[in-house]
């Protein structure tokens, strides 16, 4: 299943974020659960930005990659940042590839920053899936119209 085609040129730009993910992952602070996540997205204007997870001893303190990454990129863009694609990906202490997907509150803040942005993550059998932020969460939390 596919949320969008991509042509040769947007497929290398997930290989490149998927990548970055990858190493950010192994920048992770995991001493809890071991697991491993990295993030790479790349903003609307075309910078990249990186995050990874990072716990805590009381484990609601800690932060998920993906909320790092956007932290990083409103950062440096400010609050004009968009997001256009994000490669999440995670791995085991022994280094074995898991299925991870955007846990709620990271999907609620993909789409609070783009709700047709790609979101890249590993499935069971280890590849890769390619939906809109969006589709992750299609009854989002939002403010009303004042």
């Amino acid at each position: 299943m596919r949320g969008h085609l991509f042509d040769d040129t947007a497929m290398s730009d997930l290989d490149t974020l998927r990548t970055r993910a990858l190493q950010a992952a192994q920048q992770a602070y995991a001493p809890y659960s071991r697991l491993r996540v990295g993030a790479a997205l790349r903003s609307t204007a075309g910078q990249v930005y990186t995050g990874c997870n990072v716990e805590n001893a009381s484990y609601t303190l800690g932060n998920c990659a993906e909320r790092a990454a956007i932290a990083a990129a409103v950062q440096a863009e400010g609050a004009g940042f968009r997001l256009a694609a994000i490669a999440v990906t995670a791995f085991d202490s022994a280094g074995d590839v898991l299925p991870i997907s955007p846990c709620g509150g990271c999907r609620q803040a993909l789409v609070e920053f783009g709700e047709d942005a790609t979101v890249s993550f590993r499935q069971p059998d280890a590849q890769w899936l390619e939906v809109t932020a969006g589709a992750l969460l299609p009854h989002r939390f939002s403010f009303p119209e004042r």
